[in-house]
């Protein structure tokens, strides 16, 4: 004779263990990031206080549709740039200079600037220019 043996039946699954394999990939995700950000140490060389380093050295020179020069953005005569850029030009011997010429300025007082730049010998010169928009 058999038995008829009690079989439970489960309508319900166990979520605990799913939820601590879930808690436990979130926690080696978060440590594997936070690692992969720090990345490796090293003894990083320290940078000189150069003056190039800490404020810009090219000087804009303006010059208005009237004649006005401005060197920066101080209003200067034609002497007074040739001997303030040779000021600048004695501290540093690669002085770059850009040229911002108003387009309704006499082509005259570019030349000069330019001309004043070459007695200078300063050779590393930029035009300002604006894009041409179609």
């Amino acid at each position: 004779m058999r038995y008829k043996e009690e079989i439970e039946v489960y309508d319900e699954i166990n979520v605990t263990p799913m939820l601590d394999v879930a808690y436990v990939l979130l926690i080696v995700f978060i440590l594997m990031t936070t690692a992969a950000v720090q990345g490796i140490t090293v003894n990083l060389p320290k940078a000189s206080n150069t003056p190039s380093l800490s404020k810009p050295q090219t000087k804009a020179i303006t010059i208005m549709a009237d004649g006005t020069i401005f060197l920066d953005t101080y209003p200067v005569s034609m002497e007074q740039l040739e001997s303030t850029l040779m000021q600048y030009k004695a501290v540093n011997p690669a002085l770059p200079v850009v040229i911002k010429g108003d387009s309704g300025v006499q082509y005259q007082h570019v030349v000069s600037v330019l001309d004043l730049l070459g007695r200078l010998e300063i050779t590393q010169i930029g035009l300002v220019t604006q894009k041409l928009v179609k």
